[in-house]
């Protein structure tokens, strides 16, 4: 790009492709790798919970405290990343997940329970700031872009889903006398690895306008697009947590090794992130609203498949068909959330709704364990059609919206 084209990127906001290229990379990776610390606490959550809990019926509360942390620190994340910019945020939360790790440790080598409960939530606190990181990759790039970005570094996470599980099944046995501990300590290296990475992205700094200026929030939530863009994202996040937290310790329950649950949450995780490489390109093509419907669905297929058996290719087929479920579900709903704010307002709305997400999704995350101890996996799998009426609910308002006034359908940042 010629000085010229920086300068005229500068003065409208944008970013010289080349970092906007190299932020994306930086981002996806960062993604990749933090996905791969979210899949240790979601694979081994519920295993070790169970054997330190004082009760069953706890054995998955680890991984609600760490949905919990996820929801408490994202108006915290957001707030700082206005005032600091984004990389300060991104380094704090790295620092939570290298903590989260080393507590985690030794929360193992003690056998205190509460303390691997506080090791969940800064893992937690870390996962809150990951989030962020879809919206980043679409800082300082054209509106026409913003979607393919955003999937773009949710692709990240495909490494994540060989990584992470791989991660531990090859070092879960490597401390004899004290499994996971030695999961849990690569745990925090790749937190710090994280960290280095992000240290190279380069995001336009916070303007006064964007420190202080912007619509009040209440009118924003009041969009019937931030309405369903809000239910639409915590209802594909609530579910994929909801019966991804209990599937390993169904298969658990269920007989099946260790190894089985391993394979299904990495299929599920690459489920998750694969379809980033072209769901910004069905959200350009199709609309977002069009994909979120598209994801629910999967989404239902998934719960009734699981509803089939309890063989180990029921629970994957289950696993795998709530990735993509999730994948279409939020990132689209991510695609709404962009359409509306104005640039000035974008971190204080995408925390905001982010806040909403996992607050809503903390709820589920508590229940999980409880259903599954008390009536099982079925009764799980019953329970997570509600939320999806709902979420169909929040769309069907917004398209009449939409048809019943055109003008209001229009993007406020563009």
């Amino acid at each position: 790009m010629t000085h010229d084209g920086s300068a005229a990127s500068a003065a409208s906001g944008l970013l010289p492709e080349n970092i906007q290229n190299e932020n994306i990379w930086r981002l996806s990776i960062a993604q990749a790798l933090a996905g791969a610390n979210a899949v240790v606490v979601y694979a081994t959550g519920a295993i070790v919970g169970d054997r330190l809990a004082p009760s069953a019926v706890l054995a998955t509360l680890p991984i609600s405290i760490f949905v919990v942390g996820m929801a408490a620190c994202i108006l915290p994340a957001g707030a700082l990343a206005r005032r600091y910019g984004r990389r300060a945020a991104f380094l704090t939360g790295t620092g939570a997940g290298a903590l989260a790790g080393l507590l985690a440790m030794c929360a193992v080598l003690l056998g205190w329970f509460w303390l691997f409960c506080v090791a969940t939530f800064f893992g937690g606190g870390y996962a809150a700031v990951v989030l962020s990181f879809r919206f980043a990759a679409a800082d300082g790039v054209a509106p026409g872009r913003r979607a393919r970005a955003l999937s773009r570094v949710m692709a990240g996470g495909v490494a994540a889903g060989i990584v992470g599980p791989q991660l531990v099944t090859y070092t879960m046995d490597l401390w004899t006398a004290h499994r996971f501990a030695a999961t849990f300590l690569v745990q925090a290296v790749v937190a710090v690895l994280s960290a280095l990475i992000l240290l190279g992205v380069r995001l336009p700094v916070p303007t006064a306008g964007e420190i202080a200026d912007g619509r009040p929030l209440g009118r924003i939530v009041r969009q019937p697009r931030f309405i369903a863009a809000a239910i639409c994202g915590a209802v594909s996040y609530l579910l994929m947590n909801f019966l991804m937290t209990a599937a390993p310790l169904a298969m658990h329950l269920s007989g099946h090794s260790q190894e089985s649950a391993n394979w299904g949450l990495q299929w599920h995780v690459i489920a998750m992130y694969g379809p980033g490489f072209f769901t910004g390109g069905l959200i350009a093509r199709w609309g977002a609203g069009r994909v979120v419907a598209a994801g629910l669905l999967l989404t239902g297929l998934s719960a009734a498949i699981g509803l089939g058996g309890v063989d180990v290719p029921h629970f994957w087929a289950t696993l795998i068909l709530l990735g993509l479920g999730w994948n279409f579900g939020f990132v689209g709903a991510s695609a709404l959330v962009l359409e509306c704010h104005r640039p000035e307002e974008k971190t204080r709305v995408q925390s905001l709704n982010d806040f909403i997400v996992f607050g809503l999704m903390a709820i589920g995350s508590f229940s999980s364990g409880g259903l599954l101890a008390a009536y099982g996996w079925d009764m799980v799998l019953w329970v997570s059609f509600a939320p999806l009426v709902l979420a169909f609910a929040a769309l069907a308002a917004m398209a009449r919206g939409k048809h019943a006034d055109p003008a209001k359908s229009q993007s406020p940042a563009s």
